[in-house]
């Protein structure tokens, strides 16, 4: 195990979002047990950030009808950290109901990306995000609001987008009430000078409310450009265990960065994560079996850990 570089972060969160993002982009459909198994064991792994659904209509997601029980029991387990996706005020009505923690409520900087996934422009979303504000201070709750900025580097609909019009929407966002913004790359087409570039300057605008980044391994730069955003101070990250996932304007798309091999690199870096590979290894196995017929993807569950990966580098506590 090395010791991280004075530049980079001396500990960094992973948060799982294969409940949500995983499961939505696969025929599969859990049942509502084997979730719950998931997000123990999760947890036991030492996971404390957990996307668990998305409260969406269940005739477009069947995948996550059932969002509500999973938040509940989220909510069960000590210093879990719950979050849902939102896509409009009525989700968000749904997650404050529920008590999440946080909801992500996704905007594509691609104008052509944003109609045909969420049929509202990019600026409709952020008057949204100023209603869902609206809804739950006056709820009096405490649910925070994330405005994730997708197709941040260039969309497959509409090709190049603007970092200018990246970082206005995501100025736009924390204006109309967001509490935290985060920037991904939908489509899978940034590389770790991009990102640098980019998250360099949403830091300087956002500060500590840059939450997140989320990245996908299209093209296989999905750890290199989380390592990019590690070098400009930005220390969450999304993952997908087993790298599933994906965009369904994305044809070829292999998926969000592997959990489990993004955990090992950070651990293998010296930067804390508080995950024990071992048991993350383990539960990754158990979800193959419940997905067997479907694609899954990562690197580490074939080669296994090295023999030079310490005992005290798989599970590096923050």
């Amino acid at each position: 195990m090395t010791l991280p570089s004075a530049r980079l972060p001396r500990s960094a969160v992973i948060r799982e979002v294969g409940l949500r993002d995983g499961l939505q982009s696969i025929a599969t459909i859990l049942p509502t047990a084997q979730k719950i198994e998931w997000i123990r064991a999760a947890y036991e792994a030492g996971q404390r950030e957990i996307e668990v659904g998305s409260f969406v209509p269940a005739r477009l997601l069947p995948q996550l009808a059932d969002t509500a029980e999973l938040v509940a029991f989220a909510k069960t387990l000590p210093k879990l950290f719950t979050s849902v996706l939102v896509p409009n005020l009525r989700g968000a009505e749904s997650a404050i109901a529920a008590g999440a923690d946080l909801m992500i409520v996704p905007l594509s900087a691609s104008h052509a990306h944003s109609l045909a996934n969420l049929r509202k422009t990019p600026d409709d979303v952020v008057a949204e995000v100023a209603k869902i504000r609206a809804a739950r201070d006056s709820a009096g709750s405490r649910t925070l609001i994330e405005g994730g900025v997708g197709t941040a580097f260039g969309c497959t609909l509409q090709g190049k987008v603007d970092k200018n019009e990246v970082l206005r929407l995501m100025q736009a966002l924390l204006d109309a009430g967001a509490d935290r913004v985060s920037i991904a790359d939908t489509v899978g087409y940034a590389d770790p000078a991009m990102v640098r570039e980019l998250f360099e300057d949403a830091v300087k605008i956002a500060g500590d409310r840059f939450w997140c980044g989320h990245f996908h391994d299209t093209r296989g730069l999905g750890l290199a450009n989380v390592y990019a955003a590690l070098e400009v101070g930005v220390a969450r990250f999304d993952a997908c265990l087993a790298g599933i996932g994906g965009c369904p304007h994305a044809p070829g798309a292999s998926g969000n960065v592997s959990t489990e091999d993004l955990a090992y690199m950070l651990a293998s870096m010296g930067i804390a994560t508080g995950i024990g590979i071992d048991r993350l290894l383990a539960l990754r196995a158990q979800v193959a079996q419940w997905l067997a017929g479907e694609t899954l993807h990562g690197s580490l569950w074939q080669a296994g850990l090295p023999k030079t990966f310490g005992l005290a580098a798989q599970a590096v506590s923050a």
